[in-house]
């Protein structure tokens, strides 16, 4: 019974099962898409909220935190939505504004009506700014640059930020109605408003193309202008655009058509240009750029910008009747305006060039040359007075290559003209300017220094030996038969705003120099200036040989605007030519004498002077001076009191002259410095003074003018 019982006893209970461990990674997993399951139930109920109430809710934190990033004052007046749709982002607004720094000339930078607009919201994790859809009433944009043109009214955040090129975003679809823009630029003097038409652009498709017209100043210049996108469809797209337009600034007009490659985008663009007015100085005012006045020009170029530079390239047109080509750049380095150019021209018509010098191109277009001669009271006046615009050429820089193959003047044979101008900082130099005259050559140096209360200019001209008979050939010169040269050099400094000014107050030296040679001419009696020699030629009816030149040189000194002889002589073969007098710059009156001293007897020699008198632009001659009329008296008592043969012993001359040591003539010294072929100092030229009161003889001598 005892197995019995231990048969059908309870087995001893079981131990209990040792729990499993977690997984980590299972719990992070589940954590995480706990996480994600709650932000997603999150976004989905913020979506849910924004979408059923449209973010009306988020007006004052977007006037807020718009506001704080913009560092401006953001409102909307009326209805405000920012919500996705469904995943683009949705933002409506009505009577909004956005303020403008302190600065600007206008309290906002923009205000509209109402904006409506779509905008895909992941190309803005990558920076990308995609307007898929824009509906604009009403709206104004306000774009201006400070003063130094640092800051700008469309760069946000930061005031002392430098302002940034402003970025148009891409465009899909836009329906625009009554939009305008306002565009200040106080370094370039430009003020503009523009007003857009009605614009309707669906599936980047625009129905009418994007015209736009306006007005404003340009350098304190009005203007209008009128034009248009001829590809908008390409422009909302990202590719290039056919830009039209038309701008007329007074009598001057401005045509622009070709393409951009995007609707605000000028690096690369491919633009032809076309130009034409009344004076190419009036279109280069615009730029902020002083050139010369012409007459009436018509130009037309290639246009592109290649970083900071704006580059005419195939310029080609002409000014007057004078024909013009070249390329130019415009830039801003260091912020101060540069033009760089090289520029040719095959012909040029001396009137054209008038206008360069100061004469007024209207009138040089009407009457020619003429119009180079005005009358001041009672005198005429050759010599320009228009003022150089000093305070304009200190505002940019130049540097100009200019060459003309051949220069139309009548007997002027001018060539091969070859100018390098560099303006720096109101120094303005013209060096060399070159060109070929009548074989000979002629090199200057200009200097014009308006960086002084009283601009200064300095003039360096040099002119290589040069055949006489070309040079003179349209004056009575015969080229056969005339082998003397020519050569000279004019250095003066003189101060004052215009050409007239400058001469008027110069100091300098002006010299002439004849090596030996021959000069034959129709008026060859009056270089001989012999009375007997004249009346012989006279009835013989031709002249057998020509004038021949031992040496010569006609040379002043300029003081105060007043050249005076210094000396005059010419050494020939038959006379001592002597000159006396001077001109002055100052109200360009001529009063010169000349006179020869035979070498030889001569039985009927008049010895009087020769007068030059008058005004650069209406010179007179005298030729029957006083000192002939006393020896005809003299020869008309001669012949009362004796026989009628001794009439002519008042104009016998003995042939005394001494003849010239031609080293100092040929080296262009002064009257001082003079001798005859002996070595003897010449009493007879002067010294060089405008208050010389004896003549060479002693004897007390008449002052031209009261002023030599």
């Amino acid at each position: 019974m005892a197995d019995t019982a231990s048969a059908h006893a309870p087995a001893p209970p079981r131990p209990a099962a040792a729990a499993r461990p977690r997984d980590p990674a299972t719990l992070s997993l589940a954590a995480i898409l706990a996480v994600v399951a709650s932000i997603l139930g999150l976004v989905v109920l913020a979506w849910t909220v924004l979408y059923v109430t449209k973010g009306r809710f988020l007006k004052p934190y977007f006037e807020r935190y718009a506001g704080g990033s913009a560092e401006r004052r953001v409102a909307v007046a009326g209805d405000f939505q920012l919500y996705f749709d469904p995943f683009d982002i949705k933002f409506v607004a009505e009577g909004i504004t956005i303020q403008n720094p302190e600065w600007a000339t206008k309290d906002e930078l923009f205000k509209a009506k109402r904006i409506d607009m779509r905008v895909a919201s992941f190309p803005l994790i990558w920076g990308t700014q995609r307007v898929k859809q824009l509906n604009l009433v009403d709206g104004a944009l306000d774009m201006e640059w400070n003063a130094d043109g640092q800051r700008n009214t469309w760069t946000l955040g930061d005031p002392n930020e430098k302002g940034e090129p402003f970025r148009m975003p891409t465009i899909v679809r836009a329906n625009v109605a009554g939009t305008t823009l306002r565009y200040i630029d106080p370094k370039l003097f430009l003020r503009t408003d523009v007003k857009f038409d009605t614009l309707r652009a669906t599936d980047t498709q625009f129905a009418d193309d994007l015209r736009f017209t306006g007005d404003g100043t340009l350098r304190r210049r009005p203007f209008t202008m009128q034009g248009a996108i001829l590809s908008p469809n390409e422009t909302i797209a990202g590719g290039r655009n056919r830009l039209t337009m038309r701008a007329v600034s007074g009598r001057d007009k401005l045509g622009v058509d070709g393409t951009l490659r995007g609707a605000t985008v000028l690096e690369g663009a491919d633009l032809k240009v076309r130009a034409d007015g009344p004076n190419l100085a009036g279109l280069f005012e615009l730029l902020g750029v002083v050139t010369p006045e012409t007459r009436r020009y018509k130009l037309t170029s290639d246009l592109t910008k290649v970083g900071e530079e704006w580059r005419f390239t195939r310029m080609k047109g002409g000014f007057g009747v004078s024909d013009l080509a070249g390329r130019m750049t415009i830039s801003l380095p260091n912020d101060r305006l540069l033009v760089d150019a090289d520029i040719a021209s095959r012909k040029v018509d001396i009137v054209d060039i008038g206008p360069f010098i100061g004469y007024e191109p209207e009138a040089l277009a009407t009457v020619g040359v003429k119009a180079a001669v005005h009358q001041t009271g009672s005198v005429p006046r050759l010599l320009p007075d228009a003022p150089l615009r000093a305070d304009s050429i200190g505002l940019f820089d130049a540097k100009v290559r200019y060459k003309v193959a051949t220069v139309r003047a009548p007997n002027l044979p001018v060539s091969n003209v070859a100018l390098n101008l560099v303006l720096d900082r109101s120094l303005l130099t013209m060096s060399p300017l070159t060109f070929d005259l009548a074989g000979g050559f002629v090199t200057s140096d200009v200097r014009l220094n308006a960086r002084r209360r009283l601009v200064r200019t300095s003039y360096d001209i040099r002119l290589s030996p040069t055949p006489m008979g070309k040079l003179l050939a349209g004056f009575g010169v015969a080229e056969s038969g005339t082998t003397g040269t020519v050569k000279a050099r004019i250095r003066m400094t003189g101060e004052g705003d215009s050409l007239r000014a400058s001469l008027a107050s110069s100091d300098g030296r002006i010299a002439v120099i004849l090596p030996q040679g021959t000069f034959w001419a129709r008026n060859i009696q009056l270089a001989e200036l012999d009375l007997g020699t004249f009346a012989q030629k006279m009835f013989q009816g031709t002249l057998k040989e020509p004038v021949q030149i031992n040496c010569g040189l006609i040379g002043f000194t300029v003081r105060d605007g007043i050249a005076t002889a210094d000396p005059i002589l010419i050494d020939t073969r038959k006379n001592v030519m002597l000159g006396r007098g001077g001109f002055s710059f100052k109200d360009e009156s001529i009063d010169l004498a000349f006179r020869a001293d035979s070498k030889k007897f001569s039985m009927f020699a008049g010895q009087s002077p020769i007068g030059i008198n008058g005004h650069f632009a209406a010179p007179g001659y005298k030729v029957i001076s006083p000192e002939l009329l006393a020896r005809a008296g003299a020869s008309l008592g001669l012949a009362v009191v004796a026989a009628p043969v001794a009439a002519v012993v008042a104009f016998v001359d003995v042939g005394d002259a001494k003849s010239t040591a031609c080293g100092p003539v040929l080296a262009g010294a002064r009257a001082t410095a003079q001798r005859t072929v002996k070595g003897a100092a010449r009493t007879d030229v002067g010294k060089g003074t405008k208050a010389e009161a004896k003549s060479e003889d002693g004897g007390k001598r008449k002052k031209f003018l009261g002023i030599f």
